[in-house]
Protein backbone atom coordinates (compact mmCIF):
# COMPACT_ATOMS: atom_id res chain seq x y z
CA UNK A 1 0.00 0.00 0.00
CA UNK A 2 2.93 2.37 0.51
CA UNK A 3 3.84 1.87 -3.13
CA UNK A 4 0.23 2.55 -4.13
CA UNK A 5 0.35 5.93 -2.37
CA UNK A 6 3.45 6.85 -4.38
CA UNK A 7 2.00 5.63 -7.69
CA UNK A 8 -1.31 7.45 -7.34
CA UNK A 9 0.20 10.63 -5.85
CA UNK A 10 2.67 10.83 -8.73
CA UNK A 11 -0.13 10.36 -11.28
CA UNK A 12 -2.28 12.95 -9.49
CA UNK A 13 0.56 15.48 -9.57
CA UNK A 14 1.28 14.85 -13.25
CA UNK A 15 -2.36 15.44 -14.11
CA UNK A 16 -2.55 18.54 -11.92
CA UNK A 17 0.51 20.09 -13.53
CA UNK A 18 -0.81 19.35 -17.01
CA UNK A 19 -4.29 20.71 -16.30
CA UNK A 20 -3.08 23.79 -14.41
CA UNK A 21 -4.32 25.27 -11.15
CA UNK A 22 -7.34 27.09 -12.57
CA UNK A 23 -8.81 24.08 -14.38
CA UNK A 24 -12.18 22.89 -13.15
CA UNK A 25 -12.50 19.35 -11.74
CA UNK A 26 -15.56 17.69 -13.32
CA UNK A 27 -15.59 14.91 -10.71
CA UNK A 28 -15.79 17.58 -7.96
CA UNK A 29 -17.63 20.50 -9.59
CA UNK A 30 -16.99 22.95 -6.74
CA UNK A 31 -13.21 22.54 -7.02
CA UNK A 32 -10.41 23.79 -9.20
CA UNK A 33 -7.24 21.74 -9.57
CA UNK A 34 -5.64 24.12 -7.06
CA UNK A 35 -8.39 23.26 -4.55
CA UNK A 36 -7.85 19.55 -5.17
CA UNK A 37 -4.09 19.73 -4.65
CA UNK A 38 -4.51 21.80 -1.48
CA UNK A 39 -6.96 19.18 -0.20
CA UNK A 40 -4.74 16.16 -0.83
CA UNK A 41 -1.74 18.05 0.58
CA UNK A 42 -3.74 18.75 3.74
CA UNK A 43 -4.90 15.14 4.00
CA UNK A 44 -1.39 13.76 3.64
CA UNK A 45 -0.07 16.24 6.19
CA UNK A 46 -2.92 15.46 8.59
CA UNK A 47 -2.28 11.72 8.25
CA UNK A 48 1.36 12.21 9.24
CA UNK A 49 0.28 13.45 12.66
CA UNK A 50 -2.32 10.71 13.07
CA UNK A 51 0.17 7.97 12.20
CA UNK A 52 2.61 9.15 14.89
CA UNK A 53 -0.11 9.88 17.48
CA UNK A 54 0.48 13.64 17.38
CA UNK A 55 -2.57 14.99 15.53
CA UNK A 56 -2.30 18.46 14.04
CA UNK A 57 -4.27 20.31 11.37
CA UNK A 58 -1.68 21.54 8.86
CA UNK A 59 -2.21 24.65 6.77
CA UNK A 60 -0.99 24.26 3.19
CA UNK A 61 0.38 27.45 1.61
CA UNK A 62 -1.99 29.40 -0.60
CA UNK A 63 0.38 29.92 -3.56
CA UNK A 64 0.28 27.22 -6.26
CA UNK A 65 4.03 26.65 -6.48
CA UNK A 66 4.38 26.74 -2.71
CA UNK A 67 1.61 24.21 -2.10
CA UNK A 68 3.16 21.83 -4.63
CA UNK A 69 6.51 21.97 -2.83
CA UNK A 70 4.87 21.71 0.58
CA UNK A 71 2.94 18.65 -0.56
CA UNK A 72 6.15 16.98 -1.73
CA UNK A 73 7.52 17.41 1.78
CA UNK A 74 4.39 16.01 3.38
CA UNK A 75 4.54 12.98 1.08
CA UNK A 76 8.06 12.21 2.26
CA UNK A 77 7.02 12.67 5.89
CA UNK A 78 3.98 10.45 5.33
CA UNK A 79 6.06 7.64 3.87
CA UNK A 80 8.39 7.79 6.88
CA UNK A 81 5.49 7.86 9.34
CA UNK A 82 3.80 4.87 7.71
CA UNK A 83 6.98 2.79 7.35
CA UNK A 84 6.49 1.35 10.83
CA UNK A 85 4.88 -1.78 12.18
CA UNK A 86 1.45 -1.76 10.51
CA UNK A 87 -0.06 -3.12 13.73
CA UNK A 88 1.27 -0.20 15.79
CA UNK A 89 -1.54 1.90 17.29
CA UNK A 90 -2.19 5.30 15.73
CA UNK A 91 -4.44 8.20 16.60
CA UNK A 92 -8.11 7.59 15.86
CA UNK A 93 -10.46 10.47 15.01
CA UNK A 94 -13.35 7.98 15.11
CA UNK A 95 -14.84 7.74 18.63
CA UNK A 96 -15.05 4.14 19.78
CA UNK A 97 -12.82 2.76 17.02
CA UNK A 98 -9.14 1.92 17.30
CA UNK A 99 -6.84 2.62 14.35
CA UNK A 100 -3.42 1.25 13.40
CA UNK A 101 -0.62 2.54 11.23
CA UNK A 102 -1.66 -0.06 8.66
CA UNK A 103 -5.18 1.37 8.63
CA UNK A 104 -3.81 4.81 7.78
CA UNK A 105 -1.61 3.37 5.06
CA UNK A 106 -4.65 1.73 3.48
CA UNK A 107 -6.75 4.88 3.94
CA UNK A 108 -4.16 7.10 2.27
CA UNK A 109 -3.73 4.68 -0.64
CA UNK A 110 -7.42 4.81 -1.47
CA UNK A 111 -7.83 8.52 -0.71
CA UNK A 112 -5.01 9.27 -3.11
CA UNK A 113 -6.28 6.88 -5.80
CA UNK A 114 -9.75 8.41 -5.84
CA UNK A 115 -8.36 11.94 -6.02
CA UNK A 116 -6.04 10.82 -8.82
CA UNK A 117 -9.21 10.16 -10.83
CA UNK A 118 -10.41 13.65 -9.94
CA UNK A 119 -7.21 15.28 -11.17
CA UNK A 120 -7.32 13.26 -14.38
CA UNK A 121 -10.93 14.31 -14.95
CA UNK A 122 -9.66 17.90 -15.32
CA UNK A 123 -7.56 17.00 -18.37
CA UNK A 124 -8.72 17.69 -21.92
CA UNK A 125 -7.73 14.13 -22.79
CA UNK A 126 -8.78 11.99 -19.80
CA UNK A 127 -6.56 8.89 -19.59
CA UNK A 128 -8.20 5.44 -19.50
CA UNK A 129 -7.07 4.71 -15.95
CA UNK A 130 -8.33 1.40 -14.56
CA UNK A 131 -7.51 0.01 -11.12
CA UNK A 132 -6.58 -3.65 -11.03
CA UNK A 133 -9.16 -5.91 -9.31
CA UNK A 134 -7.10 -6.62 -6.19
CA UNK A 135 -6.69 -2.92 -5.39
CA UNK A 136 -10.26 -1.99 -6.34
CA UNK A 137 -11.77 -4.82 -4.29
CA UNK A 138 -9.68 -3.74 -1.32
CA UNK A 139 -10.99 -0.21 -1.79
CA UNK A 140 -14.57 -1.48 -1.85
CA UNK A 141 -13.94 -3.47 1.32
CA UNK A 142 -12.35 -0.47 3.03
CA UNK A 143 -15.31 1.73 2.08
CA UNK A 144 -17.95 -0.74 3.28
CA UNK A 145 -16.39 -2.36 6.34
CA UNK A 146 -13.99 0.33 7.57
CA UNK A 147 -15.18 3.80 6.59
CA UNK A 148 -18.95 3.31 6.62
CA UNK A 149 -19.23 2.35 10.32
CA UNK A 150 -16.67 4.97 11.35
CA UNK A 151 -18.67 7.68 9.61
CA UNK A 152 -21.78 6.46 11.43
CA UNK A 153 -23.47 5.31 8.23
CA UNK A 154 -25.90 2.39 8.18
CA UNK A 155 -25.05 0.09 5.30
CA UNK A 156 -28.00 -1.87 3.88
CA UNK A 157 -26.45 -2.95 0.62
CA UNK A 158 -25.29 -5.86 -1.49
CA UNK A 159 -22.18 -5.27 -3.56
CA UNK A 160 -20.95 -7.76 -6.13
CA UNK A 161 -17.82 -7.89 -8.26
CA UNK A 162 -16.55 -10.90 -10.22
CA UNK A 163 -14.21 -11.65 -7.32
CA UNK A 164 -16.24 -10.89 -4.17
CA UNK A 165 -19.67 -10.22 -2.69
CA UNK A 166 -20.50 -8.06 0.34
CA UNK A 167 -23.92 -8.18 1.99
CA UNK A 168 -24.49 -5.66 4.76
CA UNK A 169 -27.73 -5.28 6.70
CA UNK A 170 -31.01 -5.86 4.92
CA UNK A 171 -30.07 -4.71 1.41
CA UNK A 172 -32.23 -1.99 -0.12
CA UNK A 173 -29.53 -1.07 -2.64
CA UNK A 174 -27.33 -3.17 -4.90
CA UNK A 175 -24.20 -2.41 -6.88
CA UNK A 176 -22.74 -4.88 -9.36
CA UNK A 177 -19.98 -4.72 -11.94
CA UNK A 178 -16.25 -4.83 -12.47
CA UNK A 179 -14.36 -4.02 -9.28
CA UNK A 180 -13.01 -0.78 -10.77
CA UNK A 181 -16.51 0.45 -11.60
CA UNK A 182 -18.03 -0.56 -8.28
CA UNK A 183 -15.17 1.18 -6.45
CA UNK A 184 -15.90 4.39 -8.37
CA UNK A 185 -19.66 4.06 -7.85
CA UNK A 186 -19.33 3.85 -4.06
CA UNK A 187 -17.18 6.98 -4.11
CA UNK A 188 -19.63 8.82 -6.35
CA UNK A 189 -17.31 8.98 -9.36
CA UNK A 190 -18.28 8.25 -12.98
CA UNK A 191 -18.66 4.51 -13.49
CA UNK A 192 -20.30 1.77 -15.51
CA UNK A 193 -21.55 -0.37 -12.63
CA UNK A 194 -25.18 -1.43 -12.30
CA UNK A 195 -26.81 0.41 -9.39
CA UNK A 196 -30.23 -0.33 -7.91
CA UNK A 197 -31.51 1.82 -5.07
CA UNK A 198 -30.05 4.93 -3.46
CA UNK A 199 -26.37 5.11 -2.52
CA UNK A 200 -26.66 8.59 -0.99
CA UNK A 201 -26.96 7.29 2.61
CA UNK A 202 -23.48 5.79 2.25
CA UNK A 203 -21.82 8.94 0.91
CA UNK A 204 -18.66 9.88 2.74
CA UNK A 205 -18.68 13.38 4.24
Amino acid sequence: MLEAIDIHADALKRAALTAGPAARVPNCPKWTVHDLVAHIAFVHGFAVGLAVNRPVKPEPPADWDDVLGWWDGQRLALREALAKDPEAPAFSPYPGFEVTVGDWTRRMAHETAIHRLDAESALDDVPPTRFEPGFANDGIDEFLTYLTPRFGRKADIRVTTPERTWTLGAPNAEVEGAADDVYRALWGRPHQASVTGDLAPLAAP
